[in-house]
């Protein structure tokens, strides 16, 4: 069985370019740093005050949060270099599709149609009016599910907040020991020592520094950006349900989603 290799076209079109230009910026940036604003480039290349940062906030995350969280923080990384496939238009559709068998009392082509849905909020929202549950249990259920999403990837944004706010506390606690080492050996009048240990306490605190603002608080916004978009959609959702569930004519119910959809569309799109 051969399996089909996505084209170029096609992975570029799902390449998040934003992300993509705020990478670039940011390396430009750091190489401007390092090659303009800096006497000796290779100052700020060390590997001790490396070590303090990375290792010391990776063991803090690690105690901060169960394993299974950090997975999935890890696993919504790939969701800010690629776009994910949000569409309300193709949910209004497939809503006021539903809206025209449920006024016509067609129950069976609806079954049909839920069987094919692979939106698993939509497809509850259907089921839900096919069973003739209370409009109030329906926005009850649909409500619960969308505070569920939101805290579930709030979590995972949450841990990167957290690495943005452990890294420059572990620069700092490179600067500390690099002064401490600093103090022991200034007796000794060691001008080698000295400057090798002030070296290493300023670049620890620019590791954390960079480490927080160009990598992992862009990378919690992102997320939370992706869930607000995700949550505008299943609001939509949810509003198209109710009309349905109280019975409200097709055409009301499409106009009252390309109203949302216009009302939303410079949200919903990055």
């Amino acid at each position: 069985m051969k399996f089909k290799r996505p084209s170029l076209n096609t992975f570029l079109k799902k390449v998040n370019y934003s992300t993509a230009l705020g990478i670039f910026l940011s390396i430009l940036l750091f190489v401007f740093i390092v090659l303009f604003a800096a006497n000796d480039p290779l100052s700020f290349i060390n590997l001790p005050g490396l070590v303090i940062v990375i290792g010391g906030t990776t063991a803090a995350i690690f105690l901060s949060y169960p394993l299974r969280d950090i997975k999935h923080g890890l696993k919504s990384l790939k969701l800010i270099f690629f776009y994910e496939s949000l569409n309300p238009q193709r949910e209004a559709n497939e809503i006021t599709r539903v809206a025209q068998m449920w006024f016509n009392k067609d129950k069976l082509s609806i079954e049909n149609t839920i069987d094919n849905i692979n939106n698993p909020y939509l497809k509850t929202g259907f089921q839900l009016v096919v069973d003739n549950t209370p409009v109030e249990d329906i926005l009850s259920l649909l409500k619960w599910r969308i505070a569920r999403l939101r805290a579930k990837e709030r979590a995972e944004a949450n841990i990167f907040y957290t690495l943005a706010s452990y890294s420059p506390a572990f620069g700092m606690l490179g600067t500390l020991i690099s002064m401490t080492n600093m103090l022991q050996i200034i007796e000794l009048k060691d001008i080698g020592g000295i400057s090798y240990n002030m070296g290493t306490a300023l670049v620890t605190t620019f590791y954390g520094l960079i480490m927080a603002n160009l990598v992992f608080n862009p990378i919690a916004i992102k997320l939370e950006r992706r869930t607000e978009q995700r949550i505008m959609i299943m609001s939509m959702v949810m509003e198209g349900i109710t009309l349905i569930a109280d019975r409200r004519s097709p055409s009301f119910v499409r106009e009252t989603l390309k109203s949302f959809i216009m009302h939303y569309d410079n949200e919903l799109k990055d």
